[in-house]
C-alpha cells in the first residue's frame, strides 16, 4: 500500500505533469515571470468558472483578506464580526489593520457562523461581517447578506476551504461561494482543493468600484505607474503559479467529486460506529470537502490521533485552540468570550485524510485503524 499522506500532491502533478511542465518551460523560455498571460488568463478563466465579474489574483490568501478589508475604508476601532473557530489569518489581518475583532460562534453541524448568535453581536460599530466556508461546506450566506443589507454592513466571504462550493438559495438561485457577499477571498496554498505549487490567492467581486480600489491595493496604491493614490501594498499571482491554476481549475469540478467519493465511502463505514459523528450536509449548499471532519463523543480524540499516528496514518486538528483564547488577541479582552460550542469542537475534532488520488485500499485501512481503536 502506498503511504497514506492528509493530501498527495505528488500523485496528483503526475496525473498533470505533461501540461504542467510545459506551461512552466514556456514562462521559463519567454522570461514572463510577472503579470504574464497566464495570469490574466487565470483572471479571465476563474471569472467565467464562479460566475462573477472581476477576480483580483494577488500573493496569498491572508492578503486577500487584508486588501478587501482596506477597500472598505474602516477606522482603527471599527468591529469586524468573524468566527472564532477557524485558521488564525481570517482575524490576524482584523487586529493588523487595527480594527477589532469580534467572534461569533458556530453550528455545531456544519461548522459555520451561527446566525442567531451574529444577531447579538452586532453594534453600532459594526463595519463588517467575515463568515468562513468551514472544511468545505457553506455558511447561511443568505441570512448573513439579509442580516448585513439591513444594517448596512459589509460582508468578505472567506471561501479558502470551499472554492467551487455551490449555494442554494430560498428561491432555487444557485450561486458560487465568494460571489454572494460585497467580497470574497480565497487562498491557493498548495493543499487547498485549488492549489497552486507555491503561494497565491484571489479576491472576488461583482462591484466595479471596489474591484478598481483592490486592483489598486495590491499593486502599492498606483492609479497608474508612479502615481499613488491610496496606502496600499505589493500583491501578485506570479505567472508559473497561474500556469498551474488555468490547469487545475480545469479539474476542479473533477476534483470535487473524488473527494465526495471518499467522503461517502467515510460516511459509510464511520457512521454507524458509537462515538463518532460524521460531517452533516446542509441542505443550503453542497460540500467540497476541502477537509473530512469527524466530532469525537465519548472517544479519546488525542489518543485517537496517537493511535492512528503510531499505523502511519495522519490525520489533523483543526483546530485545536480557537481565535478569542490565542495570546495574540490578549489585549482585546477577548478571551472570556461566550462560544460554547467552539470551545467544545476544539476538543473533539479530528480531521482524516482526504484527497483527490486515495485509493481503495488506504481507506479500507484507515477505517479498519478505528474501528479496532474505538473497539479496544
Amino acid at each position: 500500500m502506498k503511504k497514506i499522506q492528509m493530501v498527495d500532491l505528488i500523485t496528483q502533478y503526475e496525473n498533470i505533469k505533461s501540461d504542467v511542465d510545459t506551461a512552466i518551460q514556456e514562462i521559463l523560455s519567454k522570461a514572463q515571470f510577472i503579470n504574464g498571460p497566464y495570469v490574466k488568463q487565470f483572471q479571465s478563466d476563474m471569472e467565467e468558472y464562479l460566475g462573477v465579474k472581476h477576480v483580483i489574483p494577488c500573493a496569498n490568501g491572508t492578503d486577500a483578506l487584508q486588501i478587501a478589508l482596506m477597500s472598505l475604508d474602516l477606522q482603527p476601532g471599527d468591529e469586524v464580526i468573524t468566527p472564532s473557530f477557524t485558521y488564525i489569518a481570517t482575524t490576524e489581518v482584523i487586529a493588523l489593520l487595527r480594527l477589532k475583532p469580534v467572534f461569533v460562534d458556530v453550528n455545531e453541524d456544519d461548522f459555520c457562523m451561527d446566525v442567531e448568535h451574529l444577531k447579538k453581536v452586532i453594534t453600532s460599530k459594526t463595519k463588517a461581517i467575515v463568515p468562513v466556508h468551514l472544511y468545505g461546506q457553506a455558511a447561511n450566506m443568505e441570512e448573513i447578506m439579509k442580516i448585513a443589507d439591513e444594517k448596512g454592513i459589509k460582508v468578505i466571504e472567506d471561501n479558502a476551504q470551499a472554492i467551487g462550493c455551490d449555494y442554494k438559495f430560498s428561491d432555487g438561485t444557485i450561486r458560487k461561494t465568494g460571489t454572494i457577499g460585497h467580497i470574497g477571498a480565497t487562498s491557493f496554498f498548495p493543499s487547498k482543493n485549488l492549489g497552486c505549487y507555491g503561494d497565491g490567492g484571489a479576491i472576488f467581486t461583482n462591484d466595479d468600484e471596489l474591484a478598481a480600489k483592490m486592483r489598486m491595493i495590491a499593486n502599492h496604491g498606483q492609479s497608474e505607474r508612479y502615481y499613488h493614490d491610496v496606502v496600499g501594498c505589493n500583491s501578485r499571482l506570479d505567472s508559473i503559479q497561474a500556469a498551474v491554476l488555468v490547469i487545475k481549475l480545469k479539474k476542479l469540478d473533477e476534483y470535487i467529486a473524488a473527494r465526495n467519493k471518499v467522503a461517502e465511502y467515510y460516511d459509510n463505514e464511520l457512521s454507524k460506529i458509537p462515538g463518532i459523528r460524521v460531517p452533516e450536509r446542509t441542505p443550503q449548499s453542497n460540500h467540497v470537502f476541502h477537509q473530512y471532519t469527524l466530532q469525537l463523543e465519548g472517544v479519546d480524540r488525542d489518543g485517537l490521533h496517537k493511535f492512528l499516528a503510531e499505523k502511519d496514518v495522519p490525520s489533523m486538528i483543526y483546530y485545536p485552540v480557537p481565535g478569542h483564547k490565542q495570546k495574540m488577541f490578549a489585549s482585546f479582552g477577548l478571551s472570556d468570550s461566550d462560544l460554547p460550542v467552539t470551545d467544545t469542537l476544539t476538543e473533539k475534532v479530528l480531521s482524516l485524510p482526504i484527497h483527490t488520488e486515495m485509493e481503495q485500499e488506504q481507506l479500507v485501512f484507515i477505517c479498519e485503524a478505528i474501528k479496532e481503536f474505538v473497539g479496544k
